[in-house]
């Protein structure tokens, strides 16, 4: 089998929209440097949608926020905004995408408070997570076509032409990452 096309800058058919944020907005860190020392914690989504047009919400990972909580982020941030949600650890990390379709719906059912501002899912495996075309299949086939979904695999035996044809098959992308001065391949798989 030839191994799946890969993408390059030289691609020309190509069209690219590339919007430049953050892992997240809440960063202690950031008090004085990037938000006023004066700015209230309440405030920094605005401060930073002012800034940013896109920003990978994190939160979700760790605890799934209320459907309330989607909408006023939603609310808080200009139109044309887009937040990538990294999906709940329970779907990952938990199941490992064992039975993936109640998980998904419950996710689904919260982040639509987001509205238009939905950008993708990503889905963020375990370092030690092997291979699993078929549970990768199933998980893919939970989300509806409209919702843009990339998968992260941090283990090595996710690069394989299978898994490439499988986001092909759902319109999905892998993760471009770069860690620790490694990169993963880069592949389109997604339209």
């Amino acid at each position: 089998m030839a191994p799946w096309p890969r993408t390059t800058h030289d691609d020309r058919s190509a069209q690219l929209m590339l919007r430049v944020g953050t892992s997240g907005w809440q960063y202690r860190d950031w008090r004085g440097v990037f938000y006023p020392s004066g700015l209230a914690t309440a405030h920094w989504l605005e401060h930073y949608a002012a800034t940013f047009p896109t920003v990978e919400a994190n939160s979700p990972f760790y605890r799934l926020p209320t459907l309330a909580t989607f909408q006023q982020w939603a609310a808080r941030t200009p139109s044309g905004f887009t937040f990538a949600v990294k999906a709940s650890r329970y779907l990952t990390h938990v199941r490992r995408l064992l039975d993936p379709t109640d998980p998904v719906a419950t996710f689904l059912e919260r982040a639509r408070g987001l509205g238009s501002k939905l950008g993708p899912v990503l889905l963020q495996l375990p370092p030690t997570m092997r291979v699993d075309v078929a549970r990768l299949d199933a998980t893919l086939a939970a989300f509806p076509r409209a919702v843009r979904v990339v998968v992260e695999p941090r283990h090595p035996s996710w690069h394989v032409n299978a898994v490439y044809e499988a986001l092909a098959a759902h319109d999905a992308a892998p993760c471009l990452w770069d860690r620790r001065g490694q990169r993963g391949p880069v592949v389109r798989t997604a339209s």
